[in-house]
């Protein structure tokens, strides 16, 4: 990598389990995606993701992103709870491809120490 080059995980966030009979009601269905690359969030074509299941995962995207100590719990925890406690849908959060970024790509607020 070059000296302003950095790596994230891409993500897909799945749904795995919904409580029998709620799936339409909740509208999670099993097998559900979303997919997550550097800032950019992509949903198959014809599909939905609940706004409020994706305020639950939201937060811990970044974080899931980026290279972690093995003994953080980030590291290993990888289910969410849909916020909704009737439907009991879970999310998968799994790291599907490392990435890499150029910094003067993704931002316009120069590096810390430059001469920018």
């Amino acid at each position: 990598m070059s000296g302003e080059s950095f790596t994230l995980w891409d993500l897909r966030v799945e749904i795995v389990a919904v409580k029998e009979g709620l799936e339409s009601i909740c509208n999670h269905h099993l097998g559900d995606y979303f997919e997550v690359s550097g800032e950019n969030m992509r949903i198959p074509d014809g599909k939905t993701f609940s706004i409020y299941a994706l305020a639950a995962v939201l937060p811990l995207l970044p974080a899931k992103q980026r290279a972690l100590d093995q003994n953080d719990w980030m590291a290993s925890d990888d289910l969410v709870m849909c916020p909704d406690p009737s439907c009991h849908a879970v999310m998968k959060i799994t790291r599907t491809a490392l990435r890499e970024f150029r910094r003067s790509e993704v931002t316009a607020t120069p590096q810390p120490g430059s001469d920018s």
